[in-house]
This record gives structure tokens, sequence and C-alpha cells, in this order.
């Protein structure tokens, strides 16, 4: 919600100096988190009798009283051991140095606490008995223990937590205890089936394989083991899976059928109840404390689920302050890097130290200890292009005008809509020979894909690309990007792949990287699911097809002399897995016979105008 007081932006735009460092020394923060807390380890028992294990760090010092700051995780609570201490707590180091309890948490089903393990667990919201647990109870149910067993608190809970531990932070804020007053999700899961490993129903699977096999083995009871991490035959991910041939040979010979969800999804590759029961965004209700949800625009995990955990908080619990804050970081980039660069492209101030220091520790020291720091602005947003922040009472921005940019013949866009008839574009999809989806020799999704150079892939004949002409002046672009494509294809199902890239001017100056081409925002979808994505179906051989999705939001200024590019293409390998191009029943088993070469075409006739809708601000302001 809007805050009464907005953002000073002029603070925002420089970092002032004295403050520490994310470059601090580990050794030197552990050392301080030695000398001033002392560890305790709980098992706290839930309203079902299971007990879930609890490290706590109190400050030693004992002459006032501290909020408790609650971080929910599956990935580890580690150190274990009254005499082993974390090498760093909350947040970010500036907690430390603030003074809060901290409280760690392992979920339920996770190295030390007990109970059974639900991936991104459904929510309950019609609890009866003790044994309806969900992990909104499950949070309930520990800051009551807390407040009741923890000395030296001042009566107030906040939270927190990056990717997973966002979900957990989400889902601990509806019905949730009095007592939690401040809560950050941040790059949270919203819905799997959009978020992480499917997108539109196209099958993310570098991210898959190494996530699942790091993180989705079964344990047979409670231990402070991690599992082994998974290994590669060879570094080079685009021959690795292409030599798997189908997705059962990716299970059989490399997962050797190991690991239950991964077999689950494979068995659910439609949108049905196995999916939706996991969505946490129909449920974000009933929420009361105050909200800061945080992301990056380069998040390649969770940004759906960002952007739509703050728009379904923000419209479900309207009296709640709900901000945003979105700055051009990777996924958790803003908790673990200075956040000054991002693979070739740098933006200009060390963009994640500033955060921590004036965005995030304020926004708890506000709400937990009622220190008298500005309130946030309803959205603190980073622009890319200008590198610089911007707030807003909204999100996305008032008075952002909607303008449909089509694509024409010669290879251009324009803001004219066409007027030919029966014209179009073409190419031969390959799924022999997929479009690599970065240039990089990896096995893993990489964190810096979404602002890698394009060019490598508008060289190929199996990419549309289409381009403004130079821009005369800087163009805005604010919030969502709606795809609009007319499509035909020789087969019976296809994906499509939508990339929004700023291409650089050629004459720009070596330090600049003149002709490069900057992906902004890109995303897939599988054909079958155009109409539902509970009843996928064929394309008909040949007929114009309509195929609408989102692109996610952006705030990017194409500046003067840059210009805007779309590519269209249909394979995006190994980050997401071939579509055999063939109808099957279920394209997780499709067999190597299915999969077969066709011919799309992308219409831009009057009748069949194929376009993507965008968000301008108008009258930006000039770049200093």
């Amino acid at each position: 919600m809007r805050s009464s007081v907005r953002f000073a932006l002029l603070s925002v735009v420089c970092l002032a100096g004295g403050r520490v460092s994310f470059a601090q020394d580990a050794n030197t923060l552990e050392s301080y988190i030695r000398l001033h807390y002392t560890k305790q380890e709980h098992l706290v028992t839930m309203r079902d009798g299971v007990k879930l294990f609890t490290s706590v760090y109190l400050p030693r010092d004992t002459t006032r009283t501290y909020p408790l700051l609650m971080k929910r995780t599956p990935y580890s609570v580690a150190p274990y051991g009254l005499d082993k201490s974390a090498a760093s707590l909350g947040p970010s180091e500036h907690f430390v140095k603030a003074g809060y309890i901290f409280v760690n948490q392992d979920v339920r089903g996770r190295f030390l606490s007990e109970g059974e393990f639900v991936q991104v667990t459904p929510h309950n919201p019609n609890k009866q008995k003790p044994t309806d647990i969900d992990e909104s109870s499950d949070t309930y149910d520990t800051i009551e223990w807390l407040l009741k067993n923890i000395p030296g608190h001042n009566g107030r809970v906040g939270m927190y937590g990056i990717s997973y531990p966002g979900f957990y932070a989400a889902a601990g804020m509806i019905d949730s205890h009095p007592a939690l007053l401040a809560v950050s999700p941040q790059a949270p899961v919203g819905d799997w089936y959009f978020d992480d490993f499917l997108h539109n129903g196209a099958f993310f699977l570098a991210h898959a394989y190494r996530w699942l096999g790091n993180n989705a083995t079964t344990r047979s009871k409670p231990t402070s083991d991690k599992p082994a991490p998974i290994t590669y035959a060879t570094p080079d991910g685009y021959k690795l899976f292409l030599e798997a041939a189908t997705m059962e040979n990716v299970n059989k010979l490399y997962l050797k059928d190991g690991l239950t969800f991964w077999n689950e999804m494979m068995a659910h590759p439609n949108r049905d109840d196995f999916w939706k029961t996991r969505a946490i965004l129909p449920h974000l209700k009933k929420v009361s404390p105050a909200v800061m949800v945080v992301t990056g625009w380069y998040d390649a995990e969770d940004l759906y689920g960002s952007f739509k955990s703050y728009h379904s908080i923000e419209a479900n619990n309207p009296k709640v302050n709900n901000v945003l804050v979105v700055g051009p970081w990777h996924h958790g980039g803003w908790a673990s890097t200075d956040g000054d660069k991002l693979g070739q492209i740098s933006f200009g101030s060390k963009t994640a130290a500033f955060y921590r220091a004036e965005i995030e520790l304020p926004f708890f020291e506000r709400h937990l200890k009622d220190q008298k720091s500005p309130a946030l602005a309803e959205a603190t947003v980073f622009e890319t292009g200008s590198n610089a922040w911007r707030t807003f009472d909204a999100w996305p921005p008032k008075g952002t005008q909607p303008r449909q940019l089509f694509v024409r013949e010669n290879n251009q866009l324009d803001f004219t809509a066409p007027t030919t008839a029966q014209t179009f574009d073409e190419y031969i999809s390959d799924p022999a020979k997929p479009v690599p989806y970065t240039e990089t020799i990896t096995p893993q999704m990489t964190i810096q894909y979404m602002v890698d150079d394009q060019r490598f892939a508008s060289r190929r004949t199996d990419v549309l690309a289409y381009q403004t002409a130079a821009m005369t002046e800087d163009l805005v672009l604010a919030g969502p990007i709606d795809v609009d494509l007319w499509v035909s294809t020789t087969g019976t199902d296809a994906d499509f792949v939508v990339k929004l890239i700023d291409v650089f001017p050629d004459a720009a100056d070596a330090a600049k990287q003149p002709g490069y081409q900057m992906l902004i925002r890109s995303e897939v979808f599988r054909g079958r699911f155009r109409n539902s994505f509970e009843k996928p179906e064929p394309f008909v051989a040949g007929q114009p097809t309509r195929i609408r999705f989102e692109l996610l939001d952006v705030l990017h200024r194409f500046t003067k002399g840059h210009q805007l590019m779309i590519q269209i293409q249909s394979t995006w390998f190994p980050l997401v897995d071939r579509n055999p191009q063939k109808f099957v029943p279920n394209i997780h088993f499709a067999k190597p016979e299915d999969f077969q070469k066709a011919t799309h075409r992308v219409h831009r006739s009057a009748e069949h105008p194929t376009s993507v809708r965008l968000g301008v601000l108008p009258n930006p302001p000039s770049v200093k």
C-alpha cells in the first residue's frame, strides 16, 4: 500500500561512506558474533506433536530487549552444536551490529527437524484439528513458543527469507501470530507451475536438474548431514542433455531414478491439482504484518513469484503496508554481492550494499524497534539502462501509457499496425540442433544469462530478430510486457520463446560494448497450453493460431541511439527441455522417434498481427 512518506530519492543514488562493506572479512564477522551473542538450540513442539529444530542466537548485552528475527529454511541451520557459531546472522551484517535475537529453524522433515517434508507445502485454510497443519501454523506455533521461552525479547517478531525461505516467510504471514509485525518475502516461490521449474508449461531442465539433484533426496531420519552434491559427466550441458535424447533417459542415466519429486513432476505436465494446491498466491489473505517484497530484475528463479506475491498481497489486503523493492540483481544477489555489476553489465554503484544498509535494515528497525526512519515508497525500483533508483506511488507506475509494437516487414518493429494480407516470416526448428540459451559452456542455468549478449542467437537462421530504428529520444518501459503471437506450424506442437533486447549503438566507445544486444526480459510458452494449462491441445498444421502470454515486469530506459529488438525462437537449450514438435499426451515421455523438424511461421498481416504491448512512461526525466 502507499506510504504517507515518500522515500528520499536523492539518498538512494549515492552510497555514503563509513558503512560496513559487504566484503567484510567473514572471520571478523564470525568473531564478532561469538563475542556478542550466545547460542541456544531447541526442539520446538508443533500443535501435532512434531518437533522442529531451532537455533537461537541471543545478544549478550541484557540491559535492553530485542526483537526476534526469524528465518525458516529447508537448507539447514548449520552449524549444529552449542559450541559452533554461525558465520553470519540475519539478512545482512548490519543486523548483527544493530542487535536482534536471531531465530533459524529447519522446517519439518528437513535436517534435524522431525516430520515429513513436503515440497512447497499446500496451504490449509480450514484448520479444525491439531493435525491440520501447514507452514502458517508451524510459524504461529514457533512464535508462540519463542515468546514464552526465550528471554530478553521486546514482544515483536520479524521474518525474512530468500527463495524457498521466502516462500516460508510468505506462508508465515497468513493468519499470522499477533506478534509478527514485519515480514520480507524475498524472491518468494509463488507458484511452481510458473516459477523455477516450469514456465508456462515449459520445463526448465538445467535448473531443475541441478536444484532437485542437490536438494530433493529423501532422508530416512533426522540428520545434520547434507546430501552429496550432484555430479555432471561433462561441464557441457548442451552436449550432456542432448545426448540423453529423452527426459526418461535423463532420469534413468543421470538421476538413477532417485528423486521422488522429479518423478512426480514428470507425471504431471499439465496444471492439475498437484500444482494448484502448491500455489500460495491465492492464499495470501488475512495478512496483517507490514510487508516488503524484494526481488531482482535478473532473478532467473523466482521473478514470477515476487511480482505476483506483491500484487496478490496488495489486492487481498488493502489496509496492509505492502511495498516493493526491485534492484539490478540476480537471484539473492541483494544479499550476496555488492550489486555493482552482473556479467558484462555495470550498474554504476554498489546497489546491493546500499539496499542492505538504507532499505532493508530501516524497514525492520522501523517496525520492530520504532526507529523514526522514513517509510518506504510504495515501489523503490532501479531503472536499468540509466542506472538510477526511482520511487513510485504504485506499481506499475501511474500514468504509464500502453503502446503496441508490431512485427513488420524487413525485420522491423513499428508502433504502426501492418496493413498487408497473408504475410509472415518462417524458420525451421530442429530439435536435434536446438538454439543454446547462452554461449557459456555450462551444465547449469547461469546467474547472468538474463543480461547476456544475444548476438550469438540473432545470427542463427532459426531465430527471427526484429528491431526498431535507432531511438531519437529516450524510451522508458515500465511494468509487464504482453506478447501477442500469431503463429502456424507444420507440426502439431511447438514452444515459442520471446526475448526483449536493448541493442547498443555500434558507434559506442569500447567501454560501452558497441553492438551489444543486452537481454532485458524473456519468456517461453509451451504452445499446447495456449488455450488451457489444464487441457493441452495440438496445433492444426498450417492454421494460424494465437498465443498470448506475459513477459514479466521491467523498468528499463532505451537511451537515445539504442534500438529495441524482439527475438522469436522455438528452442532454448538446455535451459528448457526440447519440445518434440509432435503432440504426445505427456511431453515428458516423448520417445526419440517423436522428435521432428518443423517449419514455424510468425504472421504479421492485418488479420494476424504479431505484437508486444508495452507500458511507456511519458516524458521521462533526462539521465544525468
